[in-house]
């Protein structure tokens, strides 16, 4: 309770009173002095939006959701309003200016990640199609599918005998997720699939791949996600970034379940909420960037 009183106090009352006596001081506006105090990464450019976003002049504030094209005229401006010389700091042009891309660039990631999770697979769609019968491909090779509805697709962890059913509750971006692990970390994920069909601990491939999709979106929605993007892209982060996030996770969670060892597969939303917190503690730490270590 005192935190949020003297959160309260300060961003209301204090904060402009601080920058006004810094600025003095230092001769610098507070976005300089972020620049110039902290590295390119997370750190530096969540100080940028928090100081934008709490900004009472409305174009600082708007920076923060300025399209891509012209983030290089709305750095311009803000220059002008701080009354900031190139010549005198002539770092801190290109350093706001691959903030603004990344927080823009997270956003612009949300609503292209939101809109493949509002599109629900559509059967009479042959892209669709398409890239359900990839996704069995890509895991079974030199398996056979006998038909589009058949009991076949439980073999690599769908519930029924259709797994359009299945996708309801991230909509293709469920479906994204597992080509993409599929395509491009083939290796990996045919041995995580392999490990999924454990006589004992084994769990369905496909329902858990969807399951961690619905944890990779959720951590992008509330922005926890931001440290490992603005860690991991120096501008504009890309659909493929977070395909790539989930990468990771599908092969963490892999690992995770066999070492922890589960009796049954009743166990699993437990251990799920348990790998959940472990990688939300992770994103506690403005530093962290999720790497592959895996083969192709």
């Amino acid at each position: 309770m005192i935190g949020l009183i003297w959160h309260y106090l300060y961003s209301s009352f204090l904060r402009s009173w601080v920058k006004w006596i810094l600025r003095k001081i230092t001769g610098k506006c507070e976005l300089q002095r972020i620049c110039a105090n902290t590295v390119q990464g997370a750190v530096q450019t969540m100080k940028i939006e928090y100081s934008l976003e709490s900004s009472r002049i409305e174009v600082l504030k708007a920076s923060v959701t300025v399209r891509e094209e012209n983030v290089e005229n709305r750095v311009r401006d803000i220059m002008e309003i701080k009354k900031v010389s190139v010549q005198k700091d002539p770092k801190f042009k290109l350093s706001l200016q691959i903030c603004l891309l990344q927080i823009s660039g997270f956003k612009k990631l949300f609503v292209d990640v939101e809109n493949l999770r509002k599109q629900p697979f559509d059967s009479s769609n042959k892209e669709h199609e398409d890239m359900l019968i990839k996704l069995w491909n890509v895991l079974m090779p030199h398996v056979h599918l006998e038909s589009r509805i058949t009991k076949q697709w439980g073999d690599i962890g769908f519930q029924g005998d259709d797994p359009k059913t299945d996708f309801r509750g991230m909509g293709m971006l469920g479906l994204y997720n597992l080509v993409y692990f599929g395509e491009h970390y083939t290796e990996t994920a045919r041995q995580t699939l392999s490990h999924s069909n454990h006589p004992k601990i084994g769990y369905s491939y496909a329902i858990v791949g969807i399951n961690l999709t619905e944890m990779a979106y959720s951590m992008l929605k509330s922005g926890l996600l931001k440290p490992h993007f603005y860690n991991l892209v120096s501008g504009v982060p890309q659909l493929h970034h977070f395909h790539q996030f989930y990468c990771y996770l599908m092969h963490e969670f892999d690992q995770f379940w066999f070492k922890v060892g589960p009796s049954s597969i009743m166990e699993f939303n437990h251990y799920r909420e348990q790998f959940h917190e472990r990688i939300k503690e992770m994103l506690q730490d403005p530093n962290t960037v999720f790497t592959l270590n895996f083969n192709k």
